[in-house]
């Protein structure tokens, strides 16, 4: 059985990390609030976008734009920019963990892929695999805002309409619930035209009348403004919601070390009990035998 001053040591230490865990449980959860609600204010934009979008497309169907050329390519024929974001730390759970494994099948399904990474853990994790880091955006996934979002929104089209990649996917995780949070991988570039239009849209009676519409100084042009716009909001709504769940699972596993520390203390508190105990029972014996032995030898 351990001493008494080592099991007091060892309380000791298990409450000062108890104290680190349940900080990191109230800054965790105090970012979840301000991401959250930095997400809610801005949401009305980018679905007024998303809107326009529709519309655009509803009214001029024929219309060609290169945020639309979705070129016939197989999966190992394609140029895909990858954009993975992962957290700049660790104690979150398996966070980080599920992003990299997607990524990990992405990067299998192609022959060629450029990547471009947010967060230090995958910068890591690719480095010490020996996978090369196309661009790497520092300081992003942290309070994550709209300039951030355009800065990189703007890499990733130049890339795309200079031909330097086919296709742009992004692997991000998603909050469903205050629960569950799953990563997953979506298409950033080339746009969906079916993810716009229903179809209910698609199809609509020709003889009932739709609203009428000007672009100028043309649909193409109008297009190629809001294009870009919307992708930031996809950009810039993938990071907040990454950023949620990063504080989510770090709250989670904040509160978990937080129980499993609280329960080693009651059975570090019954231990030092009993081992004082057994040291005060020992002292007990001693002085009863050497006070017996005294009037022996009297």
């Amino acid at each position: 059985m351990a001493s008494t001053k080592e099991i007091k040591d060892r309380i000791s230490s298990v409450r000062d990390t108890l104290k680190i865990t349940n900080a990191m449980y109230l800054i965790s959860s105090s970012k979840l609030k301000k991401a959250k609600k930095a997400l809610a204010d801005t949401e009305p934009f980018f679905y007024s976008l998303q809107q326009a979008v529709t519309r655009l497309l509803r009214h001029v169907p024929e219309m060609t734009s290169p945020f639309f050329e979705d070129k016939d390519l197989h999966d190992e024929e394609k140029k895909v920019g990858l954009l993975v974001v992962t957290a700049d730390k660790g104690l979150a759970g398996a966070y980080n963990h599920n992003v990299l494994k997607i990524m990990e099948e992405e990067l299998a399904k192609y022959k060629e892929a450029k990547i471009y990474c947010m967060g230090q853990i995958g910068k890591h994790y690719l480095e010490a695999k020996g996978i090369p880091i196309d661009t790497e955006f520092n300081f992003v996934v942290q309070n994550p805002n709209l300039s951030r979002a355009r800065s990189i929104t703007e890499t990733l089209v130049d890339d795309f309409l200079k031909h330097r990649v086919d296709e742009v996917v992004m692997v991000y995780t998603r909050m469903e619930n205050a629960m569950t949070e799953v990563a997953e991988v979506r298409q950033l570039l080339p746009l969906v035209r079916g993810s716009f239009i229903d179809d209910k849209v698609k199809n609509l009676p020709v003889d009932i009348p739709m609203e009428t519409i000007s672009f100028v100084p043309s649909p193409e042009e109008v297009m190629s403004r809001i294009a870009p716009e919307y992708v930031i909001g996809f950009v810039y709504g993938a990071l907040v919601q990454s950023f949620c769940c990063e504080q989510n699972a770090r709250m989670t596993a904040m509160q978990a070390a937080t129980d499993a520390g609280d329960k080693m203390l009651k059975s570090l508190s019954t231990e030092y009990n009993r081992a004082r105990q057994a040291a005060i029972t020992q002292e007990i014996t001693e002085i009863v035998a050497g006070a017996r032995a005294q009037t022996e030898s009297t």
